[in-house]
C-alpha cells in the first residue's frame, strides 16, 4: 500500500485531492522538483506523510513520519509555525536529518494551520542553490493559506454524518466516460449508463427526450452548447465542448461532451454521438493553481505574443498605475516611467532564451522598488510583480534565473525545448527517451503513426522486434488498446497485465511479446486530427496518479506538435532529396576512358536541396568528358538551374564544342537567369588515344591529379570568373597524363567548412590523396574513404558536397592505325587499300567490306566538298572507329536528293550503314568519324 494510502487518515477524497493540488501549486511557483505535505494527527505523536507529488518512492519512504523532537525542517516548521530550511549542502539551520535528501537538494517547508489547533507542514523540494528568499518564501506562505482556505470549505460542505477522519480512499484508475447519441430528426437523446451517471441521471428514468437533458445542462452554458452542437453538424468538430450540469442537491459538475467523427467522414447532419466525461477535477486544477497564483504575488500581468499586456489582476493595476485602457498596449507603453529602466531588453532577452528571467526596477517617482519575474508562457509572457522596497537596497540589476525563479531549467522546460529543435521523426523518439522517460520514470517509448487505418511505426526504443513486428502495418481496429486512446483523443493507461488482459482478453501475445507491465497510451492530435499515438511503457506495474495522467496529457500534446512537424519535414525532405539526386546520374555511364566513380552529400540535415552536380559524357573517338560545378545557394531554384545547367552541358557536349566555346554558351545562357544567379564549373575533356586533357574551369577548386606513382598535386588552371559574370574568351589549358592517372573533381563543399578555410581543405586533400589512394584500384572505396576523412560528421556540413573520380585508360599504340592522303582521287583506292590489310592484322575481316565502303564516301565526300590535307585513322577499342580529317570548316549534312539528282546520297548511306556517325571540329578543320560494332566473339 501506498504511504498516502496507509497513512491518509484525516480527509475524504475531495480534501485529500485538494491536498495533492496544493502540493502541485507550490512545487509550480517555486519550480520545485516535488512536493509533500505531513499531517498533526495525535497529540505527541508523530506527524505522517499525507500526500505527495513528484517524489521517489525512496524518497517518499524515509519520510513516511516526521517525529516532533527530530531536527529536520518538516519538525521546526511546524513546531514553530515558521519557515524552515534544509539542505544536503550545509545551509539552512542545521546539518541534522540531510542523509533523508538527495545529494545536491534541499527542502522548504512553512506550516498549514487546520483551524483545529494542529499544524500541517508542506514542503517542498528544491535545488541546494536555491534557498528561498523573503518574497518566494512569502509566495509559498500564500499557497499555504490558500490550502487551509480550500480544506476549510470542503470541510464545512460535507454532508451531516459523512467521516472527515476515514483513510483516503484508493486512488481512480482514469476518468469514467459515456456515450451519448443525439438524433436531431426526432429531438431524442440517448445515454449509456456511465453517460446517465456522470450526467447525474437515472438512465431507467432518462426518457430520451432532448428538453430533459437541456434542463440538466446550467441556463448560462446551454447556449453555448447548443451552438457547438450546430457547428458539429456541419462539419468536422477539433475540439469539444465544457458546461455545466446541475445536480440534485442545487450544485453543478463540469462535463466535457466530445463528439465522434464518422468513419465515412461525413458530418452528422441528422445525428451525432460522442462520449462525455467528467471535467470537475480539470477544473479543480486550473482554477486552484491559477487562484493561488494569483494571490501569491502583488502583480500579475499576462502579455501575448506580441508583448502586449493580455490581462492584469486589480493588484497590479493598483501597484503600478495601469490605465484603463490597455488595448494593444505593451508594458512599457502603458506605464513610460519602465522605459529605459531595461523592461523591454528584459521581455524580449526571455523570449528568446526561453527560460525565466527576473529584474528588480528601482521606481524614483514612487519611491518603491519592484521585482519583475518574467516567465516564458507557450503564447506568451508571464509577468510576476512585487513590492521589494526595503529588501534589496542596492542598485538596479537583471537577477540571475538559479537566484531568483529558481532552477534554470526544469525537466519539463527541458523536454519542451528539445522537442521543438527535433527535426526528424526519429529526433522525436530520441527526444522522448532522453528527457520524458525519466520524467515519467518509464523504460522505453515508441511513435506508431496511422496512415491509411493502420498503425506503421516512426521508431521506437527499448522494445521488442517481435512486438514490432507483430504490430507494424495492422489496422487500427485490430489493436483495441490503441484505438481506444485515439477513438477517445484521451490518454489510455493501463497499470498491470492483469488489468490489461480484463480490458483485452483477445491480445495476451500482445503482453507477452512486450515483456512489460504497465503502458501508457498517448494519442497525437494535431488541430482534430489524429496523426499517430505515443506508447510508454514500464517494466513494473504502475498506478497512474491524478497528476501523472494531467501531465501525460499535456506532454502528449507537446509530442504530438513536435511529431507534426518532423512527418512534414520527413516528406519536404524527403522530396527534395529525391529532386535533388532525379537530376543528377543515377548511373555513370561506361567507358573505354575512364573508370568513374562518384558521391553526393547533402548540407546537414538543412531540407533545401543545393545545387552542386557532376557529369560523365561520353564523346566521339572513345574521348569522355568530366564535368563538376555548383550553383550559389540552396532552394529549389537554384536546384532547377542546376538542372539546366546539366541539361545544357550534356547537349553543347553532344554538338562536340570545344571547351571554351561551350562555356561562352554556357556563361550566357546562366546570365539571363538574372544578376543574382552564378554558378562555378570544371569541364575536362581527356582522349585516351594520345592521353591529352583539355581543362576548363570557371570559377572552380582545380582538379587534383594522383599519378601511377602516388605523387598528387592540383593542376596549374587558368582562372576564369563563374558562369554568369565571366567575359568570353575564356582560357583552358591542356596536359598530358600517364595511363593509369587518376582525375579527382569536387566542390568546395567538400574541401571547405565554418572551421576550415578552401586553402586548408585543399591541402588536406591533397596530403590524403598522397597517402597511397593512388594504387586504389576500387574507386567506390576510395570516394568513401575520402567522404570519411574529408567529412567525418556528415550531418553537420554547412554546404552540398560532391566528388567525381575517375581512373584513365589509354589506347594502345596497335589499337591505333593512321594514314596521310592524297588530296587526289586515288586517295578513295589508297584508302580502301590500308583498311583491308589492318582489318586482316586485327581480325576484323568481316567488317572489311562494310569499313572500305565508308571510307571510299566519306573520302570521296572531302575530295569532292572539302579541301586540305586529308588524314584515315582506325582505332580499335569496343567498337571499330574510323576517321576522315580534313582543312575545311564546312561541315557536312544530310539532304534528300530528288530522283534525277546524281550526287547527295552518301551520307545517306554512311547514316544507314554505321552505327553511329557524326563531325567534330579540329584545331585545323573538321573530323567526320563513324563507329561500327565489333563482331560476337
Amino acid at each position: 500500500m501506498s504511504p498516502d494510502a496507509e497513512h491518509a487518515t484525516a480527509a475524504g477524497s475531495d480534501e485529500y485531492e485538494l491536498l495533492r493540488l496544493g502540493i502541485a501549486s507550490a512545487v509550480a511557483v517555486l519550480r520545485g522538483l516535488g512536493g509533500m505535505i505531513h499531517r498533526d494527527l495525535t497529540d505527541g505523536g508523530p506527524m505522517l506523510l499525507a500526500a505527495h507529488t513528484g517524489l521517489s518512492d525512496s524518497f517518499v519512504r524515509a519520510w513516511e513520519d516526521v517525529g516532533r523532537g527530530e531536527a529536520v525542517a518538516p519538525a521546526r516548521a511546524g513546531l514553530n509555525r515558521s519557515f524552515a530550511w534544509m539542505t544536503t549542502h550545509g545551509g539552512g539551520d542545521s546539518y541534522v536529518g540531510t542523509d533523508r535528501l538527495p545529494v545536491g537538494t534541499g527542502l522548504a517547508c512553512v506550516p498549514v494551520l487546520t483551524g483545529d489547533g494542529r499544524t500541517n507542514v508542506l514542503s517542498v523540494l528544491l535545488s541546494a542553490s536555491q534557498e528561498p528568499d523573503a518574497e518566494e518564501r512569502r509566495v509559498l506562505h500564500a499557497v499555504a493559506h490558500r490550502i487551509e482556505e480550500e480544506v476549510r470549505a470542503a470541510r464545512s460542505s460535507a454532508a451531516p454524518g459523512e467521516r472527515r477522519d476515514g483513510a483516503f480512499p484508493e486512488i481512480h484508475r482514469g476518468p469514467e466516460f459515456g456515450v451519448w447519441d443525439w438524433d436531431f430528426t426526432n429531438d431524442t437523446m440517448a445515454l449509456d449508463e456511465s453517460a446517465a451517471r456522470i450526467l447525474g441521471c437515472d438512465v431507467h428514468t432518462f426518457d430520451g427526450w432532448i428538453g430533459t437533458w437541456q434542463r440538466l445542462v446550467h441556463p448560462e452554458d446551454l447556449q453555448r452548447v447548443l451552438t457547438w452542437a450546430d457547428q458539429a453538424r456541419r462539419g468536422p468538430s477539433a475540439d469539444g465542448v465544457e458546461y455545466r450540469i446541475r445536480q440534485p442537491d442545487g450544485g453543478f459538475r463540469w462535463v466535457t461532451w466530445r463528439n465522434r467523427p464518422r468513419s465515412d467522414g461525413s458530418c452528422g447532419e441528422t445525428r451525432l454521438n460522442g462520449t462525455v466525461r467528467s471535467a470537475t477535477s480539470s477544473r479543480l486544477v486550473r482554477d486552484f493553481i491559477g487562484h493561488a497564483l494569483w494571490q501569491a504575488t502583488d502583480g500579475l500581468l499576462t502579455l501575448d505574443g506580441s508583448l502586449r499586456i493580455a490581462s492584469a489582476s486589480s493588484s497590479a493595476e493598483q501597484l503600478i498605475g495601469l490605465p484603463e485602457e490597455l488595448s494593444g498596449l505593451r508594458l512599457w507603453e502603458a506605464v513610460p516611467d519602465f522605459r529605459g529602466l531595461g523592461v523591454e531588453e528584459a521581455a524580449r532577452r526571455a523570449v528568446a532564451d526561453g527560460g525565466p528571467l527576473a529584474l528588480d526596477v528601482p521606481w524614483p517617482a514612487r519611491r518603491r522598488r519592484l521585482r519583475m519575474r518574467l516567465v516564458p508562457a507557450t503564447d506568451g509572457l508571464t509577468v510576476y510583480l512585487s513590492d521589494i522596497t526595503g529588501l534589496q537596497p542596492h542598485a538596479a540589476e537583471q537577477v540571475p534565473v538559479d537566484a531568483a525563479v529558481g532552477p534554470p531549467t526544469t525537466p519539463i522546460v527541458a523536454l519542451t525545448r528539445a522537442l521543438a529543435t527535433a527535426v526528424t521523426g526519429h529526433d522525436v523518439v530520441n527526444t522522448v527517451n532522453e528527457y520524458m522517460l525519466p520524467l515519467v520514470g518509464a523504460t522505453a517509448a515508441g511513435v506508431w503513426v496511422v496512415e491509411a487505418g493502420r498503425v506503421f511505426l516512426v521508431t521506437v526504443v527499448g522494445a521488442r522486434k517481435e512486438l514490432v513486428d507483430r504490430v507494424e502495418a495492422v489496422p487500427v481496429e485490430d489493436l483495441p488498446d490503441v484505438a481506444q486512446a485515439l477513438l477517445d483523443g484521451v490518454p489510455n493507461f493501463i497499470s498491470s497485465p492483469e488489468e490489461f488482459l480484463g480490458r483485452y482478453p483477445a491480445m495476451a501475445d500482445i503482453v507477452a511479446l512486450s515483456g512489460k507491465q504497465a503502458w501508457a497510451y498517448l494519442p497525437l492530435i494535431v488541430s482534430g486530427r489524429r496523426v499517430g499515438i505515443c506508447v510508454i511503457t514500464y517494466d513494473r506495474p504502475h498506478m497512474f496518479r491524478r497528476e501523472e495522467r494531467t501531465l501525460f496529457t499535456a506532454l502528449s500534446g507537446l509530442v504530438a506538435q513536435a511529431m507534426e512537424r518532423a512527418r512534414l519535414y520527413d516528406a519536404e525532405h524527403k522530396r527534395a532529396q529525391e529532386l535533388q539526386r532525379g537530376l543528377l546520374p543515377r548511373v555513370l555511364p561506361s567507358v573505354p576512358a575512364v573508370s568513374a566513380a562518384a558521391r553526393y552529400l547533402p548540407a546537414g540535415t538543412d531540407m533545401e536541396v543545393g545545387g552542386d552536380w557532376y557529369d560523365v559524357i561520353p564523346l566521339s573517338a572513345d574521348r569522355v568528358a568530366l564535368v563538376i560545378g555548383d550553383v550559389m545557394g540552396h532552394g529549389l531554384s537554384e536546384a532547377a538551374t542546376m538542372g539546366r545547367l546539366r541539361t545544357a552541358v550534356r547537349t553543347l557536349a553532344d554538338l562536340e564544342m570545344p571547351p571554351d566555346e561551350l562555356f561562352s554558351h554556357l556563361d550566357e545562357m546562366v546570365g539571363g537567369l538574372g544578376e543574382d544567379f552564378y554558378a562555378t564549373c570544371l569541364y575536362a575533356v581527356y582522349d585516351p588515344a594520345d592521353r591529352r586533357c583539355s581543362v576548363i574551369t570557371a570559377g572552380h577548386p582545380p582538379p587534383a591529379v594522383v599519378r601511377p606513382d602516388g605523387t598528387a598535386y592540383f593542376l596549374d588552371l587558368p582562372c576564369n570568373p563563374p558562369l554568369g559574370v565571366a567575359a568570353p574568351p575564356l582560357d583552358m589549358a591542356e596536359v598530358t597524363l600517364p595511363e593509369g592517372s587518376l582525375l579527382v573533381l569536387y566542390t568546395d563543399g567538400l574541401v571547405e567548412s565554418a572551421d576550415r578555410g578552401i586553402e586548408q581543405g585543399m591541402a588536406r586533400l591533397r596530403q590524403r590523396l598522397g597517402t597511397g589512394y593512388g594504387g586504389t584500384p576500387e574507386l567506390d572505396g576510395l570516394c568513401d574513404d575520402l567522404i570519411a576523412d574529408m567529412l567525418p560528421d556528415p550531418f553537420r556540413i554547412n554546404d552540398d558536397a560532391a566528388l567525381l573520380v575517375a581512373r584513365t585508360h589509354a589506347l594502345a599504340p596497335q589499337d591505333i592505325a593512321s594514314w596521310q592522303l592524297p588530296d587526289e582521287p586515288t586517295a578513295a583506292g589508297q584508302a580502301r587499300h590500308g583498311v583491308r590489310k589492318q582489318l586482316e592484322a586485327w581480325d576484323l575481316e568481316e567488317l572489311s567490306m562494310t569499313t572500305e565502303l565508308l571510307v571510299s564516301e566519306l573520302v570521296g565526300n572531302v575530295i569532292r566538298h572539302a579541301s586540305g590535307p586529308m588524314t584515315l585513322r582506325l582505332l580499335r577499342s569496343r567498337t571499330l572507329i574510323c576517321e576522315v580529317s580534313d582543312g575545311s570548316l564546312s561541315m557536312p549534312r544530310i539532304r534528300r536528293a530528288a530522283d534525277t539528282d546524281e550526287g547527295g546520297r552518301g551520307l545517306q548511306l554512311v547514316a544507314a550503314m554505321a552505327d553511329r556517325w557524326g563531325a567534330r571540329y579540329t584545331p585545323s578543320g573538321k573530323c567526320i568519324w563513324t563507329e561500327q560494332a565489333l563482331p560476337t566473339g
